[in-house]
This record gives C-alpha cells, structure tokens and sequence, in this order.
C-alpha cells in the first residue's frame, strides 16, 4: 500500500480526509448531480473514473499546475478587480 503524505505546512493544499480537496471535487460534483438525477450509482462511478484520471494528470505536472492553467485561460482571479488578456505575451 502507498503511503500518502499528510499536509504539516500552512502552504499545504487543503485536505479531506486522506485526499486534496480538488481530487475529491469531481467524486463529490458527480455524485451530487447523480443524486439529483436518480442516477447516483452511475454518476458515481463517472466521478471515479473523472477522479483517477485528474490525479494521473496531477502526478505528472508539478505543484499548482491547474492554478496556472486556470489563470492562463482567464478563469483563476486572485484578489484582482480586472483580468489581464491571457494570450498576450507582452503586458506594459
């Protein structure tokens, strides 16, 4: 079995239970909307398959990664009022 590593720093992802809080967001979306649809079973397995996917994906990019892809893409705004245009490569 795999050990998993417990966050022990404040800059540390946040966690639910033994997983990051956006691992276990497509499991628990999917499960949601499943349950809302009364198909919960088969929504729930998609949101497995979703998940092991996303962490595949995860494991081989670095840290933040889906932060920087986000941002790129203009769908991340931290803390700003305006969003600067992502596909400029030259910002004055």
């Amino acid at each position: 079995m795999k050990k998993t590593a417990l966050p022990r720093m404040v800059d540390d992802p946040p966690t639910v239970l033994l997983w990051s809080i956006d691992e276990i967001a497509p499991l628990i979306i999917s499960l949601v909307t499943g349950m809302m649809m009364g198909r919960a079973l088969i929504f729930f397995a998609g949101g497995l398959i979703i998940t092991s996917c996303y962490r595949k994906y995860l494991n081989r990019n670095q840290d933040g990664f889906l932060c920087h892809w986000l941002y790129w893409h203009g769908f991340y705004f931290k803390e700003s009022r305006t969003v600067v245009n992502p596909f400029s490569r030259i910002w004055y």
